[in-house]
């Protein structure tokens, strides 16, 4: 695994041991940041279930302003410090290890909004339109926010009037959700 373009080109990222995490392959980061490639300089990230933080890593990288890292699993978090180390990118980077639930409440509390979210749960966590929903009602989301929801084929999110599907992309039994939080009336 490596990142692909921009600033940190080549270098060398690490997964932690084990089955738990499943980085997103080479290949389709590619796929995803040719997508995005328009959407990425200048953006503030989000990168919840961030798992070795290849993506957001990324997107620092390919000139995004800065990324908040969330994972609660120790090895993951272990893998990521490592990673942003190799990217040199710590200035740029904040690591929230704790379940997402709680890092939402965090952020919610300190503040702060993102342009581009990557949301990549584990499998067994089927909800993933909850989720969005919480990162909007904790008001952490701008009109016109990217959220790239990755789930098994067939599992599309299922969102409320914010959100809008844009296109959805398939890797093999993968499936990533391109969707736009539209924002609330009083946001508009």
């Amino acid at each position: 695994m490596r990142i692909i373009s921009g600033e940190a080109r080549g270098r060398t990222l690490v997964a932690p041991a084990g089955q738990k995490t499943r980085p997103t392959q080479d290949y389709v980061r590619e796929s995803l940041f040719n997508i995005l490639r328009f959407q990425v300089d200048g953006a503030m990230v989000l990168d919840l279930f961030a798992g070795t933080g290849a993506l957001a890593l990324e997107s620092i990288s390919r000139g995004a302003k800065g990324a908040v890292l969330v994972d609660s699993d120790r090895a993951a978090c272990e893998a990521i410090r490592k990673n942003i180390q190799s990217v040199q990118c710590g200035e740029k980077c904040r690591l929230i290890q704790r379940d997402y639930r709680q890092a939402v409440e965090e952020l919610a509390r300190t503040g702060g909004k993102f342009d581009l979210v990557f949301l990549d749960p584990p499998y067994r966590m089927t909800e993933t339109g909850e989720i969005c929903r919480k990162l909007a009602d904790h008001d952490l989301l701008r009109p016109g926010t990217l959220i790239l929801v990755e789930h098994r084929r067939g599992n599309s999110p299922q969102m409320d009037e914010r959100f809008q599907p844009e296109q959805a992309r398939n890797y093999g039994d993968t499936e990533i959700t391109f969707v736009r939080y539209k924002g609330n009336e009083d946001e508009k």
